[in-house]
């Protein structure tokens, strides 16, 4: 169903303190809507809202692993609002390291919070989405949700695993009325790359000396990115009230449209290149 044009929208956005969360939360307080925002410092959240009518914000310190915490967010943004419209699973950080370097506790930390997390969100909104008939459930993924470059491997990794499961529940929740739209941005210019949101891992493998190299230019790089992340809230808005544009992904960023075209139409040769292997496992025709 169409994003709702007669009352205020209610969203609720997770990972709302920083990045693209925040700008989208900033934006929606300017265009009027209802926001229930997510993080884990809502002290840092309301610090970057000076100045802002918070008048219509929700803001709740949730933990998105913790599956209680967000069932009581969705508890406490209906009673609040008395509707729900919107939901952006946003929450996350980076992290840069090779796949040999990555710890057990890394591993298990990232894919809480990327696939679990995200798993948790869908699963507290959904029975509010449903019994409405109508609403948009948004995934925020990356361009590295489509290909993988070396010392991403980890954060890859959690995407890809986001953009399967989106990509089901669109098929599974499109007879109720809801919408499902991933986004994959590009390098926006957010704190995504400082050491608030970005972690590296602190075990060096003696022969990965070029991954070396390819954290350090992402350490340098914060204040380059050519993405506005004040005109991909906009995109945001945008995207919900087309209702999804009839997409279900959605790139953003000329940084990510160029890497994503490049890799897919990279993988559909390879794919043809290995069409008559793959034929011939099939059982032989009598």
């Amino acid at each position: 169903m169409p994003y709702p044009l007669d009352r205020p929208a209610t969203w609720l956005v997770t990972g709302a303190s920083r990045g693209l969360g925040l700008a989208l939360v900033q934006a929606l307080l300017a265009s009027g809507a209802q926001v229930v925002a997510t993080t884990r410092s809502p002290s840092r959240l309301r610090a970057s809202l000076t100045g802002v009518d918070t008048s219509h914000l929700l803001a709740l310190e949730v933990d998105v692993v913790d599956p209680a915490a967000v069932e009581e967010a969705v508890r406490r943004a209906t009673q609040r609002f008395g509707s729900l419209d919107v939901v952006v699973n946003n929450a996350g950080y980076g992290f840069l390291g090779a796949v040999e370097e990555t710890t057990d506790a890394q591993v298990t930390a990232m894919l809480d919070v990327q696939v679990k997390g995200t798993w948790n969100v869908v699963r507290a909104a959904l029975p509010v989405l449903r019994r409405a008939g109508s609403g948009h459930l948004v995934t925020i993924s990356s361009v590295l949700g489509v290909t993988s470059f070396p010392g991403w491997g980890l954060y890859c990794a959690a995407k890809f695993a986001v953009e399967g499961l989106t990509e089901s529940l669109a098929a599974e929740v499109s007879g109720f009325g809801i919408s499902v739209t991933i986004v994959e941005p590009g390098y926006f210019n957010t704190s995504f790359l400082t050491a608030d949101s970005l972690s590296v891992t602190d075990t060096a493998v003696e022969g990965y000396e070029p991954i070396r190299e390819m954290i350090s230019q992402h350490q340098r790089m914060p204040g380059t990115q050519p993405g506005d992340p004040d005109r991909a809230a906009q995109a945001l808005i945008a995207l919900a009230r087309a209702n999804g544009a009839g997409r279900l992904r959605q790139a953003l960023g000329s940084d990510s449209l160029r890497i994503a075209r490049s890799a897919l139409t990279a993988r559909l040769a390879e794919l043809e290149e290995g069409a008559d292997l793959a034929r011939s496992t099939d059982y032989a025709h009598s």
